[in-house]
């Protein structure tokens, strides 16, 4: 008869099952399109709208967000960031009532749904972005991705994994299954 495997035997089978099983699933999951994640809608104002309206939209939204700057056809013309307002508080050089214009990013990086969540993920890394608008093929604002997107797609792609985790980080349990 053979030895009852210990707890720890269980613990390290399986770990090393589960991050097997992750870790080939991973690169499939990273190579699907944008299109597959749930997001909400981008806050959008036009502009010379003021930075404390801008402001004021953000709080709205209470996930300390970005907000796009679009013109009367949708066009993504800017990029303003909570940072980009605060950093500036902080050593006071910003007047609230200027418009939108005169802090926000002209240029900013952008993908379209045809993108791939790991192009998402690498520009986030690569530029130290928390939100990427998604723009179609005439520079219409038509979705933002945010870190929270992809994060949440990624946890729902492995449930099984997820929920079996116990509650605290390094916490062992005592007995297999939770028993």
């Amino acid at each position: 008869m053979a030895p009852k495997p210990s707890k720890a035997d269980y613990t390290r089978r399986v770990t090393e099952i589960t991050e097997t099983a992750v870790a080939s699933r991973v690169p499939t999951l990273a190579d699907e399109r944008l299109r597959i994640l749930s997001r909400r809608q981008p806050v959008t104002v036009l502009p010379g709208t003021s930075l404390a309206e801008c402001v004021r939209a953000i709080q709205r939204t209470g996930t300390g967000d970005s907000v796009f700057v679009c013109d009367p056809s949708g066009r993504l013309t800017g990029v303003l960031t909570e940072r980009d307002i605060f950093a500036r508080i902080v050593v006071g050089s910003v007047d609230l009532r200027e418009p939108v214009e005169r802090l926000m990013t002209t240029e900013p990086r952008t993908l379209d749904f045809d993108d791939t969540i790991r192009d998402a993920i690498v520009l986030m890394q690569t530029g130290r972005y928390r939100n990427v608008p998604v723009v179609d093929a005439d520079g219409r604002l038509v979705g933002v991705v945010r870190q929270s997107d992809i994060i949440k797609y990624l946890a729902e792609s492995f449930p099984e994994e997820l929920l079996n985790l116990p509650p605290r980080p390094h916490q062992r349990m005592k007995e297999p299954e939770g028993a």
